[in-house]
């Protein structure tokens, strides 16, 4: 729905039309063309009002917002949008794919790319999207029969033999889980289990393929993968039989669907979900150089580990075979023992004398510099007295150029409210002192 100006200007011209080609037949540049009809649509609609359903919701690193906007109907127009992250901000609820919003924007057009454009400046959620209305409730539903419920859910096989993938033998998330494990985990066999990922039969083929792969249990982890796409494009997915399937599966199941932003019920249903379907390969399958590197990291380790022991056995062998051979030693041993602790105490002997001698002085030492400090204390408490009175003594303020107004009676004048027209009063410098009579009085306003 758009929301058009009742009066249009007449001057407006749009590019092509005679009143734009009327003063020149010279081609338009491409650049040139574009701005033109930006300028063309913002001066023909200016703010617009329209009411959509949100599909492929993107929000930005930089806070901006990006998604299309299709009718509710039905029908097949689709209107790219922008929101800008100031705009963004100032949203009161969280907008996804399926939700029916009312927004008002400015049309242009996206050089960049030639297409039109609607920068959104607010946007108020209407109600959600029939689609996404049927997601909740089936989710509700299934969530309340257990098959979300955490504790069902398995763990993967840590490093898998063989791997079995359900999507689309020609979808490129198919490529990506390929190239993913040949370069991860080369050694890991894939069998692919082909499937519809997308439209009316795609549910009862993705049912088929789960079932098959449950029945062969050729693999260790099956992963479930579809590329991107907005909600009616993934809604195989939210069928209640495929998830059923999945949660049914004997074996553990990996979903990656869409982007990382995509959740669908399959996704909840599965024992791990991934963001995508590379990160599901990753999640499925260890990379076969890093688990080499440990494996040959252990060996070499218990191999230290063992020879570390053969040497302190060793050892602990050759120090008992000395200790029989010479009982003699271990009487030398105590006898260099208590010669030691004789040094030692004779040590400590001295040193404690030295300390005593010593003590009267330290002690006199600490009583006169305790006497002194109170005394120093004191006397800089004084000096910063005497200098913060100095500093607020009003005739070192008139020697800096200032001036005391006083009325007729000696008191201070401290607000123009105190005078009036006429009024003489007396100023005084810190040099001498003058009489003036006040010949206008003006406020300033105050201060907001």
């Amino acid at each position: 729905m758009l929301a058009i100006p009742m009066n249009e200007p007449e001057s407006v011209a749009f590019p092509g039309s005679a009143a734009a080609q009327a003063p020149s037949r010279v081609p338009w540049g491409v650049s040139a063309l574009l701005l033109a009809t930006s300028d063309a649509l913002a001066a023909r609609f200016g703010a617009v009002a329209v009411r959509g359903e949100l599909s492929g919701m993107v929000r930005a690193a930089s806070g901006h917002c990006y998604f299309n906007l299709k009718d509710a109907s039905g029908a097949n127009g689709i209107l790219r949008c922008a929101m800008f992250r100031r705009a963004a901000s100032l949203l009161d609820f969280q907008p996804r794919d399926g939700q029916q919003v009312d927004v008002r924007g400015r049309l242009g057009v996206y050089e960049a790319r030639g297409e039109l454009q609607l920068a959104v400046e607010s946007m108020q959620r209407v109600g959600a999207g029939s689609l996404y209305e049927e997601f909740l409730r089936l989710r509700a539903r299934l969530e309340g029969l257990g098959l979300f419920d955490p504790a069902r859910k398995r763990s993967i096989a840590s490093f898998p033999h063989a791997l079995g993938v359900v999507t689309s033998p020609g979808a490129a998330a198919l490529r990506d889980v390929l190239s993913t494990l040949r370069r991860r985990a080369p050694h890991v066999r894939v069998v692919v289990y082909p499937s519809l990922v997308q439209g009316a039969e795609a549910p009862a083929a993705l049912v088929a393929a789960l079932e098959l792969a449950g029945r062969r249990a050729e693999v260790d982890t099956l992963l479930l993968v579809r590329g991107g796409g907005a909600l009616e494009d993934l809604w195989a997915f939210n069928d209640e039989r495929v998830v059923d399937a999945v949660a049914a599966c004997p074996l553990p199941v990996v979903c990656g669907v869409g982007h990382e932003t995509d959740i669908t019920l399959a996704d909840l249903a599965a024992d791990l979900r991934a963001p995508t379907p590379t990160a599901a390969a990753e999640l499925a399958a260890p990379v076969r150089d890093e688990a080499l590197a440990l494996l040959q990291a252990r060996q070499q380790g218990m191999q230290r580990a063992a020879t570390r022991s053969l040497q302190q056995q060793a050892q602990r062998v050759d120090s008992l075979a000395q200790r029989l051979g010479r009982p003699g030693r271990a009487l030398w041993g105590q006898a260099d023992r208590l010669t030691s602790l004789q040094q030692r105490m004779q040590a400590a002997l001295l040193r404690r004398r030295s300390l005593h001698a010593l003590e009267p002085t330290q002690r006199a030492q600490r009583l006169d510099q305790a006497l002194r400090q109170p005394l120093q204390r004191a006397a800089l408490r004084l000096d910063a007295a005497q200098q913060r009175l100095q500093a607020l003594d009003p005739a070192r303020v008139l020697q800096r150029g200032y001036a005391w107004v006083e009325d007729d009676a000696g008191r201070a004048v401290v607000s123009v409210q105190q005078l009036q027209a006429g009024q003489v009063v007396r100023a005084v410098w810190a040099d001498g002192r003058a009489t003036a009579q006040v010949k206008d009085v003006e406020a300033l306003p105050a201060a907001a």
